[in-house]
């Protein structure tokens, strides 16, 4: 067996090497700097990916690989090191499950954390982080610098003809998206743990609840932020896309200045930090749920904060700023279960509470839920009453995307308490919100005889009409 001290030995030596490479050219942004930057991510790549039991990134190597990510002038190099990054997180985690024995009815996984190893946030002193942060500006985020990243990529994508195209933009999206990997890696791990032992000290040190409850973060402005991006990001992917299509059938020459290929990357840079907004904020929504649970079983303390879950402030967010809520709806169509939640949630707003069953009441109650919802423009009254607070053409908006969300949801969200088989309950639940969509359609052409339907709505009439027909 190889002496242990003989390892470190080694390893040592290994990270004097490749560090000194970095040595003389780290502060220059000369070609020569770049390409001894580029033989440094492809010495660690070798030492730690390669081989089949490569070596662990050192933190040292860690720090100066998010280096090159934060303040590289080169796309390039940008590129790499955030490919690298990744890789490395996925073969090292720094939080994991531990293996089940599954010989051991009682076995359940548990959380390995990896104390000492290197992240890219730093939440424990945050004065001196603001010093280190000074002083290096290649180093660690704290909470501070993560809100001014994100209000970079905010006020980038709020100038009308944003296209992705300057090399700092590009570089922020993609430490944007390597920053929520690393917050999902490690959050993720801690709620399915939680999930099983409602232990809330596991999350309560997740480095997203720690974000989050920073007194340097103005969480409110944070979240506008994240939506306004997230939604402006998928309006201009659609723009690229439609200027491809558009450049692509037609027979003239197109303009000489248009660089296809770069701006298909450019195209699928904005879309991949469009998904990692998505995935941050159900992150968040996730940590919201958790937290509410802990509550309940008296586990937070006032060191918790009190925070407006997310998901009410999304809502308050598309109330008022009606322009954003199609992108929103069509960016999360991949997660069907929060899109319906939203619009469950957005359509009740308007419709009123739902009735609370009591002793006394011997009719079926409404019940706050897609079905419900829809149930509540099954007649002229009801449905004149909610288009005096809501435009007709958003209540289409809503219905469409929620019977999307619907079918979208594995068959027993679809299925509600009955004696049937599944599939029959299935094919149920489906023909009656099918039948309801239609009828709700339906009554908004009565109750409003100018409205004109929406594509989207057309789409959602086909679809339900096509149900019922092959369901029958």
């Amino acid at each position: 067996m190889e002496n242990p001290s003989s390892q470190r030995t080694v390893a040592g030596a290994l990270e004097e090497n490749i560090l000194a490479i970095l040595d003389s050219t780290e502060a220059d942004d000369t070609q020569y700097a770049n390409d001894d930057r580029t033989a440094f991510l492809d010495a660690v790549r070798a030492a730690s990916l390669v081989p089949e039991n490569g070596t662990p990134p050192t933190y040292k190597w860690f720090a100066s690989i998010f280096t090159i990510l934060r303040i590289g002038k080169s796309l390039e190099l940008t590129m790499a090191s955030f490919k690298l990054l990744n890789e490395l997180d996925k073969r090292f985690p720094r939080v994991h499950l531990s293996v089940v024995d599954e010989s051991k009815s009682s076995s359940k996984p548990a959380v390995i954390v990896e104390n000492e190893a290197w992240s890219p946030f730093v939440f424990s002193s945050e004065t001196s982080n603001e010093r280190e942060a000074a002083d290096n500006p290649g180093g660690s985020i704290d909470s501070s610098g993560f809100q001014l990243l994100i209000q970079d990529l905010a006020d980038a994508t709020a100038e009308p003809n944003f296209q992705a195209s300057e090399t700092k933009s590009l570089g922020n999206m993609l430490l944007l998206q390597y920053l929520v990997n690393v917050l999902e890696g490690d959050f993720q791990p801690r709620n399915c743990v939680y999930a099983e032992t409602a232990n809330w000290v596991l999350l309560r040190e997740s480095l997203l609840n720690m974000l989050l409850v920073s007194r340097k973060l103005n969480y409110k402005n944070l979240m506008k932020d994240c939506l306004a991006i997230m939604c402006k990001l998928y309006q201009t992917n659609a723009e690229f896309t439609d200027d491809l299509i558009s450049s692509e059938e037609s027979v003239t020459q197109p303009d000489e200045n248009f660089d296809t290929a770069a701006t298909i990357a450019l195209l699928e840079i904005g879309n991949n930090t469009c998904i990692a907004m998505q995935k941050f904020l159900i992150l968040i929504m996730e940590l919201d749920v958790s937290k509410k649970a802990a509550e309940m079983q008296g586990s937070t303390t006032r060191a918790d904060g009190v925070r407006t879950p997310l998901l009410e402030m999304v809502l308050d967010e598309l109330t008022y700023n009606i322009d954003i809520l199609d992108s929103f709806l069509q960016v999360f169509k991949s997660e069907p279960k929060w899109k319906l939640e939203v619009v469950v949630q957005y359509l009740w707003k308007y419709i009123g509470k739902p009735s609370v069953r009591t002793r006394r009441s011997n009719g079926p109650t409404d019940d706050a839920s897609f079905s419900g919802a829809l149930k509540c423009f099954s007649n002229i009254t009801s449905t004149k009453s909610t288009i005096k607070k809501i435009r007709p053409e958003l209540v289409q908006l809503l219905l469409a995307h929620g019977l999307q969300a619907h079918l979208s949801l594995p068959c027993k969200r679809h299925v509600e308490g009955s004696s049937a088989s599944s599939e029959e309950r299935s094919n149920s639940s489906l023909i009656e919100v099918s039948e309801n969509i239609i009828s709700a359609f339906r009554n908004l052409k009565t109750a409003d005889k100018k409205m004109e339907i929406l594509p989207l709505g057309k789409e959602a009439l086909f679809t339900a009409a096509t149900i019922i027909s092959t369901k029958s």
